[in-house]
């Protein structure tokens, strides 16, 4: 049974499809008790022209929070609605950005680290890759943006496809993981990485996590309402959390940023 997925995206990242209704009535339909919506977060970047083009716009923002207020108040005795930001943690940008963010009725966070550096001219977290220096960067990163203490979990924190040494990719990953646990951060299997059959959950990660003691949460990685409660997804996560022992939760802290 699926109790809550507190990861889901909405059109205004430029690559989900369907209302925020949809999405809540297919969660309601699939019996959630709680649907988190965080969508990919907008951003100040100080480069004059440049803009991501997989995230919201910061006039954006007003919409999005209104939208989910006005539904959460419509759905109240059917679903708890709450309202989240998918964001990196970007240094050099991120007290502005808590700063852009601090008006509005933002309940979480979840770090989704796209990019390493502050994104501009840097690679994306995603990107196959046998250099550790990159790999050692963002674990460095992953590490930092948890003891902000802002972010209520990791999403996809095994998004790299690190390529190298099997036993590189253990060292640094036991660093993140020995975070996770001084920082009480759980880490997401995420459900698109699993029906998308991409690079990640990646099993010697999670078997890794399970020795070392981590919390892990489910998170559909909602684009589109038929997913908001990916059940052929979870079948294969259950199975993970059993086959590796992981602490599984379903209703992970929720960390207001501000």
């Amino acid at each position: 049974m699926l109790y809550a997925n507190y990861h889901t995206h909405t059109t205004r990242c430029n690559h989900a499809s369907g209302s925020e209704r949809e999405y809540i009535e297919q969660a309601i339909s699939a019996g959630l008790i709680e649907l988190g919506f965080s969508d990919h977060s907008p951003m100040v970047f100080h480069k004059e022209g440049y803009y991501s083009g997989f995230r919201m716009k910061p006039w954006q923002l007003e919409d999005y929070v209104k939208t989910l207020q006005d539904l959460r108040k419509e759905y109240e005795k059917d679903i708890r609605i709450r309202i989240g930001l998918e964001a990196e943690y970007y240094p050099e940008l991120f007290e502005e950005y808590l700063e852009m963010i601090r008006p509005y009725d933002i309940e979480y966070l979840i770090m989704g680290q796209h990019f390493l550096g502050n994104e501009i001219g840097e690679p994306a977290s995603g990107a196959p890759t046998d250099d550790e220096n990159r790999l050692v960067r963002f674990v460095d990163q992953v590490c930092a943006g948890m003891r902000t203490g802002k972010f209520s979990y990791v999403a996809h924190p095994d998004m790299m496809p690190f390529k190298g040494p099997d036993e590189i990719y253990a060292k640094h990953m036991a660093r993140l993981m020995a975070c996770s646990l001084e920082t009480e951060t759980p880490l997401e299997i995420n459900f698109l990485g699993i029906r998308d059959h991409r690079a990640y959950p990646r099993n010697a990660f999670w078997e890794q996590a399970g020795k070392a003691g981590c919390i892990a949460v489910f998170g559909c990685d909602a684009h589109s309402p038929n997913v908001t409660a990916d059940l052929a997804s979870l079948e294969v996560a259950e199975r993970m959390v059993r086959e590796y022992g992981l602490r599984h939760v379903d209703f992970p802290v929720l960390k207001k940023p501000n």
